[in-house]
């Protein structure tokens, strides 16, 4: 059976990115692509390197006729995600990208993105997106919110910890690099190639960046206590993929059974021998996530690595594995290719 599929927000990088995966699917077919910024172009103008692909022009959100058209992924900004997912037909399949849906608590949402939410009622339909920690509620949802790529690959490595009772919770430090993609296609002084290469930076450092509110939303309700992380992200000067760093206080082979145990099954995440540490370049352009432990020389004290793509696997690819759910199709359709190395 193949499966209509429209974009919304294609003109994007997660726009170009899950084009680029459809493509390979078997059993999905795009019959409308919007940007608005750029309806009557073709992809060929906005992404070259897509030019060798039979796709619809771009159009504004509003043109596309939803009728027979299975499910929608919005790429959108947050805020301008909700105003648009409000107007689409309820019976739609929604896939959003955005931030908007991803904490459950209205208050949560304004504290975090600093302005009220404009669609209460379908925040709180909305599932929150980790394929494989929310499998069961995605095959049934209407509107599944992807996860935020910092946010996704930081879970990855706690959430089996925490529910696992094997780490400290009030011990939890998380160091992450993200490549310049993360921050989007529009342009920005501070991601201009000069300021940006031969360098990094920490930033929202302290406790302002807003994937902790993912962070406090999941860890809390799992461990059935408040659990609050250190936190501090930093821009790497290269286009895509996130390394994140976790210091914790436990035993390292408790550390690397559990997330042993709790990935033993899934066709995306890869925990490696102790003591090996993954790499970037060894996921770019896919949707797997690597996860290595470490002892430190401390007793007591561990270090775990995590490794996946921002725009795949924490963004797009996740998108796509969780419409696979939702339509119920192989949930790794579309989604086995190879990472590109290097």
């Amino acid at each position: 059976m193949t499966h209509s599929i429209a974009i919304i927000g294609a003109s994007g990088y997660t726009g170009a990115e899950l084009i680029r995966l459809i493509a390979t699917h078997p059993s999905f077919e795009i019959k409308a692509l919007a940007a608005n910024s750029r309806a009557g172009q073709s992809i060929a103008q906005v992404f070259p390197h897509l030019r060798h692909l039979s796709l619809p022009d771009l159009v504004t959100w509003e043109e596309i006729d939803f009728d027979g058209i299975d499910l929608c992924f919005c790429a959108l900004p947050h805020k301008t995600s909700q105003e648009v997912i409000s107007k689409l037909p309820r019976n739609l399949k929604i896939v959003d990208l955005s931030a908007d849906f991803r904490l459950r608590d209205p208050e949560a949402y304004a504290k975090w993105y600093g302005n009220p939410h404009g669609a209460p009622q379908m925040q709180r339909e909305a599932v929150y997106g980790l394929t494989e920690f929310y499998r069961d509620e995605i095959r049934t949802a209407r509107l599944v919110a992807g996860t935020g790529c910092n946010a996704a690959t930081g879970q990855y490595i706690l959430r089996p910890l925490i529910a696992a009772g094997v780490i400290d919770l009030d011990e939890i430090i998380l160091d992450l690099q993200c490549g310049v993609s993360g921050a989007g296609r529009a342009l920005k002084e501070n991601l201009l190639h000069a300021e940006l290469s031969e360098g990094s930076n920490a930033y929202a450092v302290g406790g302002t960046h807003r994937h902790l509110g993912e962070f406090d939303q999941e860890f809390s309700a799992l461990a059935g206590r408040p659990v609050e992380i250190q936190f501090t992200p930093h821009l790497g000067p290269f286009n895509r993929g996130i390394l994140a760093t976790c210091y914790l206080r436990g035993d390292a082979s408790e550390v690397l059974a559990a997330l042993s145990t709790a990935y033993a099954e899934e066709p995306f995440v890869a925990v490696l021998p102790m003591g090996e540490t993954p790499s970037t370049h060894h996921v770019r352009g896919s949707n797997f996530c690597h996860i290595g432990v470490v002892a430190d020389r401390r007793a007591g004290r561990v270090i775990v690595v995590a490794a996946l793509d921002n725009l795949t696997k924490g963004s797009s690819g996740q998108a796509l594995q969780n419409a696979n759910l939702m339509l119920g199709e192989a949930e790794t359709a579309g989604l086995m290719l190879a990472p590109c190395f290097p």
